[in-house]
């Protein structure tokens, strides 16, 4: 019932971004956040972004895509989001797509064929532990396309906001 739940949330954000500017882009804008909320920078289209401090402290959205995408995506793509002779650098892919196209990708899933090879990814869209976490994910990916967020953990984090825990407990159904 819960996935049956968080696959309409999502198919429902997804209608709302199809139908906006931004979903028509070749790739994200401007990376700069122009505003914050909970915690969560978003640049001027109102997409998810990341905030890199002069010390090189990651937001703590940007901290945690580096951990969900190392536990649910590196196997197929590679660490750092750099690719593998699996799947491609998702670090390329971010930078001409939009948040929109990337979300539709993750939630449904993706068949392409390129010479004569067939490259399937697989639809997350009813996995919680990609669902509840896809800005952080899609925020990482961005830093490291866009920021040359170096490789590995970022050494610096911001603390995690106190809105954060509910809205995972909110998502995860805990």
């Amino acid at each position: 019932m819960l996935a049956r739940s968080m696959t309409a949330i999502v198919m429902a954000v997804f209608a709302s971004l199809v139908g906006s500017p931004t979903f028509a882009q070749d790739g994200p804008g401007d990376p700069a956040s122009a505003s914050v909320d909970a915690g969560k920078n978003f640049d001027a289209d109102g997409e998810p972004t990341f905030a890199i401090g002069e010390d090189g402290t990651v937001d703590w959205f940007t901290y945690s895509g580096f951990r969900r995408y190392h536990s649910e995506c590196h196997v197929c793509h590679g660490p750092d989001g750099l690719g593998s002779s699996y799947a491609p650098a998702l670090v390329d892919s971010v930078k001409r797509t939009t948040y929109a196209e990337f979300l539709e990708v993750v939630a449904s899933g993706r068949i392409a064929v390129t010479g004569g090879k067939q490259n399937v990814m697989p639809a997350f869209g009813t996995n919680l532990n990609v669902m509840c976490y896809v800005d952080d994910i899609y925020i990482y990916l961005r830093a490291r396309a866009q920021a040359d967020l170096p490789r590995g953990r970022p050494g610096k984090r911001a603390d995690k906001p106190p809105e954060v825990a509910e809205a995972e407990n909110a998502c995860l159904g805990t």
